[in-house]
């Protein structure tokens, strides 16, 4: 078989990398490679077209085994299995009881309680746990972190009494003072000597987890993938650092950190950055001398974005979730958290939930993606975006450690600082369409309206409702300008309508006119296409019979110097006039008076914006 297979490559000579590139370059008739295929990310570095088993050859990660140091590869080496989690608010623990059991029968394995602190006791948790039986299922829970001592020391005593294998249960506990310092701007910096107490009530728990990265608070605040990957190193040392100088052991303290991050929907960077976050936190903890390099497995649970939910258009929501989750799948994390479709405008339904939970059953039952361990290794593409995402989030790291630590960055600011001003950026890309969002400002939903719908905003469960006094993480999602914009046209007398005056060339009108619709009804408005018009004259009356309160001439380039004015004069002022596109001769057209282009160059949210003012809305 090996002298057959030799013979039948014999045949074909290797293209070298040199001659892949001629190639591309005869294809590409004369356009710049740099700019038409190599993507710029945000991440701080380019990304080739094309890889090659010598773009390799530096990178010593690839060479390690699954579930061997530093692992990159993932902790597990038989299979790729998961928890499928779903969180609960708990206001009445019998009805999240009854809950819980519903849904450990329909695929879940993993519960995620939030209790208020206020509401904690023994009691409380009998009720809320009755029936469920924690070796079998992964227990995580979240509440005041002033009461997460007393909720180990109540759980260790329930688990007891109950005669549960206690070496056998795996949950976690979520204590991490220093996000409720990022998201409500709060110094609580002085809980953090609860950190080595609760460990010590959690002696004999030693699969629960209880010190917390929720990196997933930045992911949700939009920050860059490279900022999640530093930030969650740099506060997981921070957390290792504090226990450590507070006498628990290195192997202990890395054994209780857990990380919860977010996933976006850069699919393949997002696989990467899973895989660089467990091998430079392997690189972190091994300078805290473990006793075993088991302490130096990162454990992640993945939570999909509410950063780039949207309240239109809501199903295109389980496309990004579903892309998310495969990342996440694929990248070999603990667990997965599935955030419903509908929630930025309402708590979930059932229904919403129900189809949560199967978006990872699908990924197991049907695309058995459990079953395989790292598919992502070796491939040419992942691997070196693992290097360099990996480079972008050390040098992040490093930058934090030589500033004092991710707590001194935090208590200034400038954590939060430096995200926002990523959110700001990307909200800024998104109003110039610069940064897409399907069903937002990219091929709305014509027809969709709000029918009630209100975006929501999330609480805290702990009951705690401090002012902040250090600036807080701005989780205002993409779209949210978006929306409150389309939401105010909805609210008007009338539904402003777009009439595309098509004339002339007839691919260049169709094209101006797709491009006109999608732009103007990302603000709600009703549009209009049409098939063309012979003159101008037949447009703009057929426009004003439509009851049009904005007109858009749709042409060439070349024929709006010819069609352009004189519809504008025809038009009197009856309705708005917007020519689509830049053409040579808009100077001359705005000497006439028209004020209004639209074409790729121009902020689309601002725009808008302006059309709803003229409109009175």
């Amino acid at each position: 078989m090996a002298n057959m297979k030799e013979k039948l490559f014999s045949e074909f000579q290797a293209p070298t990398t040199q001659e892949w590139l001629d190639k591309i370059e005869v294809d590409l008739k004369g356009a710049d490679f740099q700019k038409k295929l190599v993507w710029r990310t945000n991440e701080g570095f380019n990304v080739q077209p094309f890889y090659r088993r010598e773009d390799l050859k530096d990178l010593k990660a690839v060479d390690s085994l699954p579930s061997e140091f530093p692992f990159i590869r993932g902790n597990k080496k038989d299979n790729n299995l998961w928890f499928v989690r779903q969180e609960i608010d708990v206001e009445c623990p019998k009805a999240a009881n009854e809950k819980a059991l519903d849904i450990l029968n329909k695929g879940v394995d993993s519960l995620g309680f939030k209790i208020s602190g206020k509401d904690l006791s023994k009691e409380f948790i009998a009720t809320l746990l009755d029936g469920i039986l924690p070796q079998y299922v992964e227990l995580n829970f979240k509440t005041c972190q002033r009461h997460c001592v007393e909720l180990a020391q109540i759980l260790v005593e329930y688990f007891k009494e109950k005669n549960y294998p206690l070496a056998d249960l795996k949950g976690s506990i979520n204590f991490d003072p220093i996000s409720k310092i990022l998201c409500k701007g709060k110094d609580v910096s002085a809980v953090l000597e609860s950190a080595k107490p609760l460990i010590e009530a959690l002696v004999e728990l030693p699969g629960y987890k209880c010190i917390n990265v929720n990196s997933v608070a930045l992911n949700n605040a939009g920050a860059y993938i490279y900022q999640e990957l530093g930030y969650a190193l740099a506060w997981g040392a921070e957390y290792m650092n504090i226990l450590t100088e507070a006498g628990v052991d290195a192997t202990e303290a890395a054994k209780r950190i857990k990380f919860n991050m977010g996933v976006s929907d850069n699919y393949f960077m997002e696989i990467a950055k899973f895989r660089a976050a467990r091998m430079l936190w392997a690189q972190i903890v091994k300078q805290y001398e473990p006793k075993c390099d088991c302490a130096c497995q990162m454990h992640v649970c993945a939570m999909t974005s509410e950063y780039n939910q949207t309240l239109f258009d809501s199903y295109v929501n389980l496309l990004r979730s579903q892309t998310e989750a495969m990342s996440a799948a694929i990248a070999n994390v603990d667990s997965i958290v599935v955030t419903p479709f509908d929630k930025p405008y309402e708590t979930p339904t059932d229904f919403a939930e129900r189809i949560a939970r199967n978006q990872q059953l699908l990924l197991k039952e049907e695309a058995h993606f459990d079953k395989l361990v790292d598919v992502a290794g070796g491939s040419y593409t992942i691997e070196h975006l693992t290097d360099a995402i990996a480079k972008e989030g050390w040098k992040l790291f490093l930058e934090v450690e030589n500033a004092g630590g991710f707590l001194a960055e935090a208590l200034k600011g400038n954590i939060v600082n430096a995200v926002n001003a990523s959110n700001d950026k990307r909200h800024a890309d998104a109003a110039k369409r610069k940064e897409f969002i399907l069903g937002t400002n990219q091929f709305p939903n014509f027809t969709e309206t709000s029918e009630g719908k209100t975006p929501q905003e999330g609480c805290c469960k702990c009951g705690g409702h401090e002012a902040g006094e250090l600036p807080a993480l701005n989780k205002s999602r993409l779209a949210s300008e978006f929306e409150t914009l389309r939401l105010a046209t909805e609210k008007a007398k009338k539904q402003p309508i777009a009439f595309m005056l098509t004339i002339g060339n007839l691919a260049m009108r169709q094209a101006r006119a797709q491009f006109s619709c999608n732009f103007l009804a990302a603000a709600g408005y009703k549009v209009i296409d049409n098939l063309g018009f012979k003159t101008v004259e037949e447009g703009v009356d057929a426009a004003l019979k439509a009851n049009a309160d904005i007109v858009v001439i749709c042409s060439s380039d070349d024929e709006y110097a010819e069609y352009a004015i004189p519809a504008f004069k025809y038009l009197d002022g009856r309705a708005m006039y917007v020519v689509a596109g830049a053409p040579a001769c808009s100077e001359d057209l705005k000497a006439a008076g028209i004020e209004n282009f639209i074409h790729v160059r121009v902020n689309q949210l601002e725009t808008l914006k302006e059309y709803n003012a003229k409109l009175g809305i």
